[in-house]
């Protein structure tokens, strides 16, 4: 586990000081059959320049039910696209804590922070399977393509359900698989910190989230991705959402 996490952590970081990401995904992830980056332009976020490093697989602000004077907390939030997001939503009662575990990507958040001007932002160093927040203050938790580099999903979501305010929401785009992933791509440390060895089986995904004491969890949008053509198995983003 150690070691998946230092090769997420080193991926991560470098993309963090190139200033350029292309999403998750096998081989070439730049390439048009690859990448799994969302692009946001649509979007009324008034986003700095920076804060996009193209890592997302879905947009969870969308279907968060984020409100005014909210709390919300995203997991993974690297150089703070969603955070700020969340952050205009919220406005100047609400509040937006980002977790990462990489201390080049929260330098840069807090750098995009400083320069969009963003007063009702946070980011914390720490581990998403050990969450740096206090019980049950949470209303709602994002996260975007980053449970499944984490080696125990289960702990995340426990971690969620802990964190979260009673009747508190999350709304997460992640990567899971469908098929019988092969077991050498399942051990592949490098294919693991590009969003594709560490994916669970989908039915696997929501069973643990129940599991982990959430209700009305519900699928809200589905993208197939290419990554292994005529393959009997493959990976796909879900945004998901649940209740505590």
């Amino acid at each position: 586990m150690e070691d998946i996490k230092k090769e997420v952590q080193k991926r991560y970081a470098t993309i963090a000081l190139e200033s350029s990401g292309c999403g998750c995904g096998a081989g070439d992830c730049c390439s048009g059959d690859g990448t799994a980056g969302v692009d946001y332009a649509g979007l009324d976020a008034d986003l700095v320049e920076g804060a996009n490093l193209g890592l997302g697989c879905g947009v969870p602000t969308l279907y968060a039910g984020i409100q005014p004077g909210h709390t919300v907390l995203d997991l993974g939030s690297g150089a703070g696209v969603d955070v700020f997001i969340a952050a205009k939503a919220v406005g100047p009662t609400g509040h937006v804590i980002g977790v990462d575990m990489t201390p080049e990507m929260l330098a840069r958040a807090w750098n995009n922070a400083v320069k969009g001007e963003y007063r009702n932002v946070e980011f914390r160093l720490g581990d998403i399977e050990n969450l740096p927040v206090a019980d049950n203050s949470i209303d709602v938790v994002i996260s975007n393509c980053v449970i499944n580099l984490a080696p125990d999903k289960r702990k995340v979501y426990a971690e969620i359900h802990r964190t979260l305010k009673p009747g508190g929401r999350f709304s997460i785009s992640d990567v899971v698989t469908y098929g019988g992933v092969p077991e050498a791509i399942r051990k592949d440390i490098e294919l693991w910190a590009s969003c594709v060895s560490g994916a669970v089986d989908r039915e696997e995904y929501l069973e643990l989230i129940r599991q982990a004491g959430f209700e009305d969890v519900t699928i809200n949008k589905t993208v197939e991705y290419d990554y292994f053509k005529s393959k009997p198995y493959g990976v796909t983003s879900i945004t998901i959402e649940g209740r505590k």
